[in-house]
């Protein structure tokens, strides 16, 4: 039965306060904690070796005891059976009953060293173990530009936990939506840990987004172009009728307002659809146009 210095154990030095051992403790306790560490005897040897530390040294009576006799624990030990000893006999000489000393309850949850120098018994009202939140999730999700234009349910299998979500319009590729509750399980009565889902979004439509802004180039030909006229052309949601000026320049840049992308939780608002006019020239011309193209020529030089 080896000495065990519950200060290394907790990594910290023997002046640390309350505080630091507290911290200390819920630190390497989430760290090593078996719902954390599945399968892992290591790590189960580990969480047994922190709790049994955090009984001592969290206890100022037990923690002073455990400094004034450190590697003399044996001797200590058998002081204080010695100790215990008479106690009980003063108890019994006055009708009383015998309580155990500090009140630990071991069991197999503590070491030899610990029982022999504690007596075995678990102290009576003594703190509830610390509660800790259960593990954080992260997850991602793939979706296309299309998929955020509404919003939408979706449901979502995470550690093989089904989870239904509602997912906002307007959610922008890379953006983090923290789940409350939807994490692992909490421990020794803690809440559950939280899901932390990650939106990529690729865009496979014919529209450029910037911020919350569309943008997309529609052909012309020519003679609208010169003329003028009407054209359909296409939104993210549908098609509209647009009246195209006579004169209009190659790359000429219509705005139609508030029919570009939605704004992220905010409800009715939307960007602006910029539309760029390419206008193409026309190919394969039968010998007569060309002969009138060539009169327009010679009546633009005059």
């Amino acid at each position: 039965m080896a000495f065990i210095d519950y200060y290394k154990v907790l990594e910290i030095d023997k002046s640390a306060s309350e505080a630091d051992i507290k911290k200390a403790y819920r630190k390497l306790a989430r760290k090593y904690h078996p719902d954390l560490n599945p399968n892992d005897k290591e790590a189960e040897k580990k969480f047994k070796e922190l709790n049994e530390a955090n009984e001592v040294l969290s206890n100022p009576e037990n923690r002073k005891k455990y400094d004034q006799y450190g590697e003399n624990w044996e001797q200590g030990a058998e002081y204080e059976k010695a100790r215990r000893q008479q106690q009980q006999q003063q108890q019994q000489y006055s009708g009383g009953q015998f309580g155990g000393f500090g009140g630990f309850s071991g069991g197999g949850d503590y070491s030899d060293f610990f029982e022999s120098m504690f007596g075995g018994g678990r102290q009576r009202g003594s703190r509830r173990s610390t509660a800790f939140k259960g593990q954080d999730f992260n997850a991602e999700l793939n979706l296309d530009l299309k998929d955020v234009y509404t919003t939408h349910k979706r449901t979502l299998t995470v550690n093989g936990k089904n989870i239904r979500l509602t997912i906002p319009a307007g959610v922008e590729n890379g953006q983090v939506i923290k789940i409350p509750g939807q994490g692992g399980e909490g421990a020794n009565g803690g809440p559950k840990g939280d899901l932390y889902l990650t939106f990529n979004i690729e865009n496979h439509t014919n529209f450029k987004l910037d911020k919350h802004n569309l943008y997309t180039t529609v052909d012309l030909d020519l003679y609208t172009a010169i003329l003028g006229g009407e054209i359909t052309a296409n939104t993210f949601d549908g098609k509209v009728r647009l009246t195209v000026k006579p004169g209009t320049q190659n790359g000429t840049k219509v705005k139609l307002k508030c029919k570009g992308f939605p704004v992220y939780k905010r409800e009715g608002e939307y960007g602006d659809l910029y539309i760029s006019y390419q206008i193409l020239l026309p190919t394969n011309l039968t010998h007569r146009e060309k002969e009138l193209f060539a009169e327009l020529a010679k009546l633009r030089t005059i």
